[in-house]
């Protein structure tokens, strides 16, 4: 039986989306393809408040048990008022008492974020440690989304995959080739390189990629600099599709060489903007296509990259750890309770 064949044979983690609703079609259909979820709070204008994410995750999690875990936040309101760390520390704290397994930190830190003299926050700003240092001491693993793309740094018609180009075209206010006076890409890499630095027991995930996506060797520097580092593929695996156009066997050696530090992952966000139907289509589209490029060395056609290209026939073992196994392991992921 090929790998592609055995879809059904392993369970499945989805490691970075975004549950915020009450409806449960999408957990159904999980359930249906032997997935999990991993489900992200974020500190998002434009998704519900962080208590509102709390509360529909633990409404979820009454029927659906840790077939949906998740990932608590805190807010970055308040930065400049007294004792906010003091207070971002008990929010965390409560959520990971009511079962996070992990927390996010979000792009606003570096990107919006500003002090009493209107600078922008990066995320080694002292004024952080506190936090991190406590994540540190009390084994709490920290997710974060620092930064973005290369791309974002690039003028839409210069973007590398289609994905970056529509989103940034839909989000001009994260498109920094607008903004020529904020930080610049590597501005923002080696503020968090130096976070973690600073903070070498933190055990931390590079959410889509570490947004490093751009290269898969500038991921493999930071995956040997820093051993207690994870990345996830959250809608970053076009990335991957677009490199192998031009450098197949560098993808496919680096995905091989890193099987242990790599965990799948979305970034599928159900907020009801699709309907029941159209969001079960389009996920088990994802997951399938998905699928195709780790199990098999076919040719095939991504909507977000321009030309066709190989799927990197992974070996079962480097599938059982990418979609399951390192998940599992780095958020502590229980046996599935309903």
């Amino acid at each position: 039986m090929s790998n592609f064949n055995r879809y059904h044979d392993i369970e499945k983690v989805d490691c970075h989306m975004h549950y915020n609703t009450d409806r449960t079609a999408l957990l159904e259909a999980a359930t249906d393809e032997n997935f999990r979820f991993v489900s992200i709070n974020s500190d998002i204008y434009f998704f519900p408040s962080i208590e509102e994410q709390e509360r529909t995750i633990h409404s979820q999690r009454k029927a659906f048990g840790n077939r949906l875990d998740y990932i608590c936040t805190f807010p970055a309101a308040g930065f400049n008022e007294p004792n906010w760390a003091k207070k971002s520390i008990e929010t965390i704290q409560r959520s990971v008492d009511k079962g996070a397994v992990a927390v996010k930190i979000w792009k606003n830190i570096g990107m919006e974020l500003t002090d009493l003299n209107d600078d922008l926050v990066m995320v080694d700003d002292a004024r952080l440690a506190p936090i991190l240092s406590y994540l540190e001491d009390n084994d709490i693993r920290l997710t974060g989304h620092l930064g973005e793309p290369r791309n974002c740094w690039l003028s839409l018609d210069e973007m590398t995959v289609k994905q970056d180009s529509q989103y940034f075209a839909e989000h001009p206010e994260y498109h920094m080739f607008l903004k020529p006076d904020f930080p610049s890409y590597e501005d923002q890499i080696a503020a968090r390189d130096r976070m973690l630095r600073n903070h070498k027991r933190l055990i931390f995930n590079g959410a889509h990629f570490a947004s490093l996506e751009w290269n898969v060797d500038e991921i493999a520097k930071r995956l040997d600099e820093f051993p207690e580092m994870m990345v996830d593929t959250a809608e970053r695996i076009c990335h991957l599709q677009y490199q192998s156009l031009t450098d197949y066997d560098r993808v496919r050696d680096f995905v091989l060489k890193y099987q242990d530090r790599i965990m799948y992952g979305t970034d599928i966000i159900d907020d009801n903007s699709l309907t029941d139907a159209e969001i079960i289509k389009h996920q088990k589209g994802r997951w399938a296509m998905h699928w195709k490029y780790f199990t098999t060395g076919d040719l095939m056609e991504a909507p977000k990259v321009s030309s066709e290209f190989r799927g990197l026939d992974l070996p079962w073992e480097a599938i059982e750890k990418i979609y399951y196994k390192n998940a599992q392991k780095f958020y502590d992921l229980k046996k599935i309770s309903v």
